[in-house]
């Protein structure tokens, strides 16, 4: 009678451990979707609305940003919350979410006097700068700058793959 109590004994603590580990199990994964200041790390593919892409990560490492930290543009930093280590996301952004819309006030004409004091001497098509501003036009006396954002005015399409959340 000892031997059949400590082996249902045994069993009823087997029977316990199991159910305390699915709980575990269950926190576990929700430490494993992504929230505000994880460190995460993306594939990703970057198109227009007409299948061109203009960015993507495959075939380099992939991304890696703190979620919510202002890194990335609005729309790819809050679409990745909620995400778990290997999901796939198609991500549709407004230029609100982007770049913002493209603005003709961010067309400016600069004096090539001005800007060849600076070292500058412009031809149309070139990108100025880290900020790649694009020279439009360029004539005897002046340039026009257009200081928008290339993808400024466009809806972005991102295909996400969240690889991993955790350290640097």
């Amino acid at each position: 009678m000892k031997k059949l109590t400590l082996f249902l004994f045994l069993i009823g603590i087997v029977l316990v451990s199991g159910c305390a580990d699915s709980g575990t199990d269950a926190g576990d994964s929700m430490e494993n979707i992504v929230k505000e200041g994880d460190y995460v790390k993306v594939d990703y593919i970057g198109e227009l609305e007409d299948g061109t892409v203009f960015d993507t990560s495959i075939g380099r490492e992939p991304l890696g940003f703190t979620v919510g930290a202002g890194q990335m543009i609005a729309g790819f930093d809050s679409g990745v919350v909620g995400m778990a280590v290997g999901e796939e996301k198609t991500l549709t952004l407004s230029p609100e979410e982007a770049y913002g819309e493209y603005s003709e006030e961010k067309v400016l004409t600069k004096s090539l006097e001005e800007l060849e004091s600076l070292g500058i001497f412009p031809a149309v098509g070139d990108k100025l700068g880290p900020q790649q501003i694009l020279v439009l036009n360029v004539t005897d006396t002046e340039a026009k700058l257009d200081y928008n954002h290339k993808l400024a005015g466009k809806t972005l399409i991102f295909k996400v793959t969240l690889v991993s959340i955790g350290p640097e």
